[in-house]
């Protein structure tokens, strides 16, 4: 199934949901408001589309799961997040926390192509170490 283009916010949402799932998968919608640090009318309005979309699984005053759309969309954010962060850090010597920053702004509105070039580039770059040694940017 081709999954539906989901905005910054949804794909936050999405992040949460993933992150804060127990053992059965399930998450408090108070849960995820305090992760986002949004209110828990947000949080059933953003569960709700998702609900719609075949993200997850909802019913008003109940917890959400993920279904398996969701769970892969959470992955391949996850994913990018990380390959972003791993980029900054071990290739362009910025912190940690300006990197994870940067990292999740940029997850949300890179191009397919252009996320998978860089990906490409960074398991080059892996196999060869010696070529970030080299690469120094002076501030």
């Amino acid at each position: 199934m081709k999954q539906k283009k989901l905005s910054s916010s949804l794909e936050d949402y999405i992040e949460a949901i993933y992150n804060l799932s127990n053992s059965d998968g399930k998450v408090r919608s108070v849960d995820i408001a305090r992760e986002l640090g949004v209110t828990r009318a947000s949080v059933s309005e953003a569960v709700q589309k998702l609900a719609k979309d075949g993200f997850v699984d909802y019913e008003k005053y109940n917890d959400v799961s993920l279904t398996i759309d969701g769970k892969q969309a959470a992955e391949n954010i996850i994913l990018k997040h990380k390959v972003f962060t791993e980029f900054f850090t071990k290739v362009l010597g910025i912190e940690q926390q300006e990197a994870e920053e940067n990292a999740c702004r940029i997850e949300h509105v890179i191009s397919p192509v252009i996320y998978k070039k860089l990906k490409a580039y960074l398991d080059f770059l892996e196999k060869n170490q010696d070529l970030i040694k080299k690469f120094k940017l002076k501030d």
